[in-house]
């Protein structure tokens, strides 16, 4: 089972900027589907962003278009979620997550369509924006 470990959270002025980073322990297939999930309290956990690797491509919700960007550095095993022109909505616990699901079901996580019960978790890292 891979492990996922979020880090660079923390607390923000608003229109700020944070890059969230989600390092794996190991990644043995060039196809992943893998992203951001968040979750303030009270609420439903949304999808926030995600990456299929091969062949590349990005999702995001439309909260965040124009304002997140997701990446993967596949020589450092990582992801990211570079964010900016951060709002006091945005503030939530941000989840890591990746499966092997394929392209088709990857869009439908990250639409908002097909609910991610299974996969792998980091552990989450908190994002506080105030006003």
């Amino acid at each position: 089972q891979v492990q996922l470990a979020e880090s660079g959270g923390g607390p923000v002025q608003a229109g700020g900027s944070l890059r969230l980073s989600c390092a794996a322990s190991e990644f043995r297939y060039a196809a992943y589907c893998m992203g951001w999930f968040r979750q303030a309290p009270g609420k439903p956990r949304e999808a926030v962003a995600g990456i299929y690797t091969v062949p590349y491509s990005t999702y995001y919700a439309d909260s965040v278009k124009g304002r997140f960007t997701v990446s993967h550095d596949s020589a450092q095993n990582t992801l990211y979620l570079q964010m900016a022109s951060l709002k006091p909505e945005d503030t939530a616990k941000y989840y890591c997550w990746r499966d092997r699901v394929g392209r088709g079901t990857c869009e439908g996580i990250f639409g908002g369509r097909i609910k991610a019960d299974f996969g792998s978790w980091g552990q989450g890292t908190q994002v506080t924006v105030s006003s």
